[in-house]
C-alpha cells in the first residue's frame, strides 16, 4: 500500500471549517497510509519575541498567508478515498502520532470555556515540552507525561450542511477531544459525503477528561494514519455515529449541547454496539452498561459537548 506526504502549507491547511465542496489535497486507495503534518493556534496565542520558543516555520507560513480564517482549528486535508460514498465507514488507524515543536500553550479567554461566569480576563500559558522524556512543566513545578492525540478527526459533513465549523463535534466526528484516541488506536467516522474527505488537526499533548477551559495543551503534532474504507453492503448506513476502539476497550460517544442528551447518546451507541456484537437483547446491554460500562465527560468547551463509554475488551466478546 502507498504512503502518501501532507506537509502543513497555505495550501493544504484550512482554517476554522469543514465543508464537502472543499477538493482534497490529495486522493488515496483503501488501505493506504498518510502522513498528515497539522499546526496548532493563531498569531494572537504564539510565544513573544524573546520567550525562547520558536515557532514552527509551516505555522509561521500560514500566519503570514492570507487563506480564509473562520476561527476554530487549523486543520490539515482534506483527503479523498477513492470509492467511498455516503453509508460507507471509514477506518481510521491512527498508526503513529510525533510532536512538532518544544512547547505548547493552554489558556482561556472571556466569555468561553465551562465557566464565563467566574473567569472575566485572559490567561495563556506557554509551556515547556521535553521531546525525549514525553513529559512537559507547568510553571508552578508539575511535571506531566504527555499523552498526545489529535482534538480534532473527521470526515466532511453531508453536502446539504454547506460550511459549518471545526468547534462543534458532531456525527461527522471533527473536533472529538477524545483523550482514549492515542497512538495505536483506531476511529471510525460515517461516509456522508462522495470521497469521505477525512482532515484532522488541534493536536493535543496532554488532556484530562472533561477539557474545561477551552484548551488542552495545544501542541503541533505528525500523523500517520491508515485509511480502509468499508462499503454498506445496502441501503442502510454501516455506521450512524463516530465510534472507537483502542488495545483495551471499545468507546462509544454521543454530542450534545445538553450534557445529559449526550449522554443518552452515548449510551444507545454503546447498546446498539454491544447489540450487534452479541446474543445480549437491549435489555440485557442496557443493564450491562449500568454495570460494567464506564461513560466519562469527554469535554464541555466546544458548544456540544462530549461523553464517551468504555466497555473493556474480554468482558463480552
Amino acid at each position: 500500500m502507498a504512503v502518501h506526504q501532507v506537509a502543513a502549507t497555505p495550501k493544504t491547511v484550512r482554517w476554522g471549517v469543514f465543508d464537502a465542496s472543499i477538493p482534497p489535497v490529495v486522493t488515496v486507495q483503501s488501505g493506504d497510509t498518510v502522513v498528515l503534518e497539522c499546526v496548532s493556534g493563531g498569531p494572537d496565542v504564539m510565544p513573544p519575541p524573546g520567550s525562547g520558543f520558536r515557532v514552527p516555520p509551516a505555522l509561521a507560513a500560514i500566519h503570514a498567508s492570507d487563506i480564509p480564517r473562520a476561527g476554530g482549528h487549523i486543520i490539515t486535508g482534506p483527503v479523498a478515498v477513492a470509492g467511498a460514498m455516503p453509508g460507507d465507514m471509514l477506518e481510521v488507524r491512527i498508526d503513529r502520532i510525533e510532536l512538532g515543536n518544544d512547547w505548547g500553550f493552554c489558556g482561556f479567554r472571556p466569555l468561553a470555556g465551562t465557566l464565563p461566569e467566574d473567569f472575566h480576563e485572559r490567561f495563556l500559558t506557554h509551556i515547556p515540552v521535553d521531546r525525549a522524556a514525553m513529559t512537559c512543566r507547568l510553571p508552578y513545578g508539575v511535571e506531566l507525561k504527555l499523552a498526545p492525540f489529535f482534538g480534532v478527526m473527521g470526515v466532511a459533513p453531508p453536502p446539504g450542511y454547506g460550511t459549518i465549523s471545526t468547534i462543534q463535534p458532531r456525527q461527522h466526528g471533527g473536533n472529538l477531544d477524545n483523550k482514549e484516541l492515542t497512538q495505536g488506536s483506531t476511529l471510525f467516522l460515517p461516509v456522508l459525503a462522495p470521497g469521505a474527505l477525512f482532515s484532522a488537526g488541534d493536536g493535543h499533548g496532554v488532556q484530562g477528561d472533561g477539557e474545561v477551559c477551552i484548551n488542552a495543551l495545544e501542541i503541533c503534532l505528525t500523523g500517520t494514519f491508515t485509511l480502509v474504507l468499508h462499503k454498506a453492503a445496502g441501503a442502510e448506513p454501516m455506521l450512524r455515529y463516530p465510534r472507537a476502539e483502542t488495545a483495551t476497550h471499545f468507546i462509544s460517544m454521543g454530542m450534545n449541547e445538553d450534557l445529559d442528551q449526550a449522554m443518552k447518546t452515548a449510551l444507545r451507541e454503546m447498546i446498539a454496539f454491544i447489540c450487534s456484537r452479541s446474543n445480549l437483547s437491549r435489555e440485557q446491554a442496557y443493564q450491562f452498561c449500568s454495570l460494567a460500562v464506564d461513560f466519562h465527560v469527554t469535554q464541555t468547551v466546544n458548544g456540544e459537548k462530549g461523553v464517551h463509554g468504555l466497555l473493556k475488551k474480554g468482558l463480552l466478546f
